[in-house]
């Protein structure tokens, strides 16, 4: 019988350090999907390796031997000690694999719930596979039930509505104060690793421009390449706070970088246009008073994880419901693959009937005389059509009988009953009829 397992680390059983050695060689996933071809106990595979996670699903019928050998490839793609890495694996099997593929495809066994990039990332290890020929019947209906799962996930729950980081709660604020932010120019003040992020999430939102402050000259430089931004020095920051609409700051200053009487100052000229300040040093770079002057907008990183901490129980009552679905969906997909052990014993029931249908077509030949292409299709729609009604029934009750333990009693009492060990004995009449169409 036809196993699906899974076998993987991600970042809650395997340190990153182990997980890197794995991934670090953009051409491993390739790598492994070659080698899970050439075992030949595997009949299916896909390889799956992100900065999170690592994972080899396939199909097997000796599931001791095919996992030996997936695990010890494994090892030689990472460099790792089989000792080692046996410690952080995780195997799973049959529905237990199923509901994790849906579950990592969904995003509800991410590092950060809900969010987006994995989805795209079983997609790409999907197209390998099947580029390298090692997706078959199983996987491929398995990838695209996760695609569906996933879609229904993100389309009925609000799992991905919500930003839980400091770079996405700072867009996510940005939205709400401008509505839109398409050509709204950024100040960058600092070179903290959150700030470039945030302004990063800011520009693929469309902001328009971004300019880069910082007290030493050279670091603003290298940071404004990375943006394609300008460079200011830290004297023309009061300067710059008459035009820009958001200002970023995360520096190390133990005092204020911007304080009340600049930002007053710079409304005067700005007309009274809202302007946005995302403070996310640890002393605070802005004065907190500048909160209290019109039109000024002032978060600090205590904020922001207010914020992220209401998303994240959002997303938490989400993924609630998110489960149900993946619930739902593994059982069809159950469903789906007990029916396999069907499909054999219709397609010969199907192919006995073809074979009867041709071989009585050549038996009236001298009866039906000359027919014309429309005399021949009416004849064989009509003939087809009892042949398939005869069939519905005896289908429909081997499909229900899917998965219960009376089905091989079943399925060797039809191949009985209809003689379907013989098919070859049936003469085949089909290019002899056609030959009397005029």
């Amino acid at each position: 019988m036809l196993k699906i397992i899974n076998i993987g680390m991600n970042h809650e059983t395997a340190p990153i350090e182990l997980r890197e050695r794995l991934a670090s060689e953009s051409d491993n996933t390739l790598k492994a999907l070659v080698s899970m071809r050439e075992i030949d106990v595997v009949k299916e595979g896909l390889f799956l390796s992100t900065c999170n996670r690592v994972e080899a699903l396939f199909i097997t019928e000796e599931v001791e031997e095919a996992r030996k050998s997936v695990v010890s490839f494994m090892c030689k793609l990472g460099g790792i000690r089989a000792e080692e890495f046996l410690t952080c694996l995780y195997v799973l099997e049959d529905m237990d694999a199923v509901k994790h593929i849906f579950n990592v495809a969904s995003s509800l066994d991410s590092m950060v719930l809900g969010e987006p990039q994995i989805l795209g990332q079983i997609k790409e290890a999907y197209a390998q596979a099947t580029n390298q020929k090692t997706s078959g019947v199983i996987l491929n209906r398995l990838m695209h039930r996760a695609f569906h799962v996933a879609k229904r996930v993100r389309s009925e729950t609000d799992i991905c509505g919500a930003a839980v980081s400091i770079s996405y709660a700072a867009v996510e604020l940005a939205k709400k104060i401008f509505h839109v932010l398409e050509g709204k120019k950024i100040l960058l003040i600092g070179a903290g690793e959150m700030a470039e992020l945030a302004a990063r999430h800011l520009l693929s939102n469309g902001v328009g421009s971004v300019m880069v402050a910082n007290r030493t000259f050279d670091r603003a430089v290298e940071v404004a390449e990375r943006f394609n931004a300008l460079p200011v020095s830290f004297d023309e920051i009061g300067a710059q706070l008459f035009d820009v609409d958001i200002v970023i700051t995360s520096t190390a200053s133990p005092e204020y970088v911007i304080t009340r009487s600049q930002v007053k100052k710079s409304l005067r000229k700005r007309r009274n246009r809202p302007i946005f300040f995302i403070d996310i040093a640890v002393p605070r770079d802005v004065q907190p008073e500048v909160n209290d002057l019109n039109n000024v907008y002032l978060y600090d990183i205590d904020d922001l994880k207010g914020v992220i901490e209401l998303n994240m129980a959002q997303r938490q009552e989400a993924a609630v419901k998110a489960g149900r679905i993946v619930e739902e969906e593994v059982v069809k997909f159950e469903k789906w693959l007990k029916t396999l052990a069907v499909v054999p014993t219709i397609i010969s029931l199907r192919n006995k009937a073809e074979s009867i249908i041709r071989a009585e077509f050549v038996k009236s030949n001298s009866a039906l005389g000359e027919l014309t292409p429309v005399q021949y299709e009416a004849i064989e729609t009509l003939t087809r059509s009892i042949v398939e009604k005869m069939l519905n029934d005896p289908i429909v009750f081997l499909k229900g009988k899917a998965g219960r333990s009376t089905l091989n009693t079943y399925l060797d009492l039809t191949t009985k009953l209809f003689n379907l060990n013989d098919l070859d004995a049936l003469p085949q009449g089909e290019e002899l009829m056609r030959k009397k169409v005029r």
